[in-house]
């Protein structure tokens, strides 16, 4: 049997999330850089994301972020802009739901902006058709039983 030589395995590497509790500093946007909406994740570290300028561009998470920081579909992020590639990006930062909230406080964020929702889009046409999707059960079938 071969010997272990690491220094611990998959319990390891998770390690303790303590830097969730603690307070930091609203970081606002330099030129090259802007603000974003998750639309979905793609997997292979990558999501789609409508950045505030109105374009839809295909975002690549950085590695410090991989694995250590999770990214859900309507996350507000700080994508970097690439020079040589308009429809690419890169996720720079992801803001808590209460950073989004300030950010749009503070007008970063446009009014329309849709926070803590998981998908992103109009959701008012679906709620008209709600009615048609219950099916009702009779009680005298049940009774037959």
């Amino acid at each position: 049997m071969p010997k272990n030589k690491g220094k611990g395995g998959k319990n390891r590497k998770r390690g303790k999330n303590e830097a969730d509790d603690e307070k930091r500093e609203l970081i606002f946007k330099e030129d090259g850089q802007e603000y974003a909406q998750v639309l979905r994740m793609l997997g292979n570290g990558r999501c789609e994301c409508m950045c505030i300028d109105g374009n839809k561009r295909l975002c690549h998470i950085r590695g410090k972020m991989h694995k250590k920081v999770w990214i859900a579909a309507g996350d507000i992020v700080l994508v970097g802009l690439r020079d040589y590639q308009d429809d690419k990006a890169d996720v720079i930062l992801k803001y808590m739901s209460d950073e989004a909230r300030l950010l749009k406080a503070y007008g970063e964020l446009p009014e329309n902006t849709r926070l803590n929702e998981g998908i992103v889009g109009d959701l008012e046409e679906d709620d008209d058709n709600l009615a048609e999707d219950y099916v009702e059960f009779e009680d005298e079938d049940i009774d037959r039983i």
